[in-house]
């Protein structure tokens, strides 16, 4: 998910990127052979190996993930992640956490979450190395711009997304700044990696350590101007985005949640799907999207968040109340992004 005080800079830059991602992931690849297969608005689809599975840190493992025909993998860019379908059939989608100049493999990391819904304890118990796991994407929702300056701020998993970032801007000389954030030094991945990427610019401050973080504090290290980019927990990125006008107003924020965002003011309504002629009641503190996948389970989405647009469907009846940023004007009339807007009404009826 990516937040940033408006500009016309800004805007033109993140339009200028959406455009290259669409234009490269409707690109042809050399033998249609032997390609990834393309999906509309997702990407590609993949068979992909797990060529090994290592811990990173305490409940923490990445998995290194290959072609079956040892051919290169799509071209994505930092910020980029990619949707996994675990064997039970469960869709998760992680961050690129590798490096995007390498793309003999993909490398995601995958915290372990007990009380979670089921997706990283079945990657910890059940995956191994040989697996074949079918993965879509890359897609990207978390878009990297140029700078004069960045201040990288990671909670804990959230440095999966920053630390291409790091690397990219380490590479090409820019100025930057990383903030670790983590419960402790054992719980934290890629420590190390890091070091050896941003040397002295690298701050690693465990709770167990050095208390809990200062939000204010913390942005406050980025010069005037300078683009902040945030991933971790969602107390961390809700006061940054209160805290962040104030302390920096010319700057830009940039934030990733983990996951979808809470529905906030939400009424209940119907979802006709016009193919099957089911009717879904969708919960007041649900998303559309979560009421139609237990009649759909195939139905597409990524980010949940209202930026990949991979979840659009058309609409053939009802009013829409639209809760997401990239739908244009006329699309809003026929169309709609399930995984974050709503039936205005008592009822809107989409081509599924």
């Amino acid at each position: 998910m990516i937040e940033q005080n408006p500009s016309p800079l800004l805007r033109t830059l993140d339009f200028a990127s959406r455009v290259y991602s669409k234009v490269f992931a409707e690109s042809p690849i050399a033998s249609v052979l032997s390609r990834p297969r393309q999906i509309k608005r997702t990407g590609f689809d993949m068979d992909l190996i797990v060529e090994r599975v290592v811990v990173e840190a305490d409940d923490v493992v990445s998995l290194t993930l290959v072609r079956p025909d040892g051919k290169l993998l799509p071209r994505w860019i930092p910020g980029a992640h990619v949707d996994i379908f675990l064997p039970s059939g469960k869709q998760r989608q992680y961050s690129l956490n590798g490096s995007p100049a390498d793309l003999t493999k993909y490398r995601i990391a995958v915290r372990r979450i007990a009380d979670g819904g089921g997706g990283s304890l079945e990657v910890h118990s059940d995956i191994a190395a040989g697996d074949v796991l079918r993965v879509r994407g890359p897609r990207n929702a978390f878009t990297f711009i140029p700078a004069k300056q960045h201040l990288f701020i990671a909670g804990g998993i959230g440095i999966t997304p920053i630390l291409p970032m790091v690397r990219m801007t380490a590479t090409g000389g820019g100025m930057f700044k990383v903030i670790y954030l983590g419960r402790s030094r054992d719980s934290m991945p890629f420590v190390d990696e890091l070091r050896a990427v941003a040397g002295d610019r690298l701050d690693v401050r465990p709770d167990d350590e050095v208390g809990f973080p200062d939000v204010a504090e913390l942005l406050k290290q980025a010069d005037p101007g300078a683009a902040v980019y945030l991933c971790g927990p969602p107390p961390l990125l809700d006061a940054a985005r209160a805290l962040m006008p104030q302390i920096n107003p010319t700057g830009s924020l940039h934030t990733e949640r983990f996951s979808a965002p809470p529905v906030v003011g939400g009424e209940p309504f119907e979802v006709v799907l016009s193919r099957s002629g089911k009717t879904v009641q969708v919960a007041a503190d649900e998303s559309a999207l979560s009421a139609i996948r237990r009649a759909v389970p195939s139905v597409s989405y990524s980010c949940q968040q209202g930026f990949c647009r991979s979840c659009k469907v058309d609409v053939l009846g009802g009013t829409v109340e639209h809760r997401d940023s990239t739908l244009l004007p006329d699309e809003r009339e026929t169309s709609m992004l399930i995984c974050v807007s709503r039936a205005a009404g008592a009822r809107v009826a989409v081509d599924l």
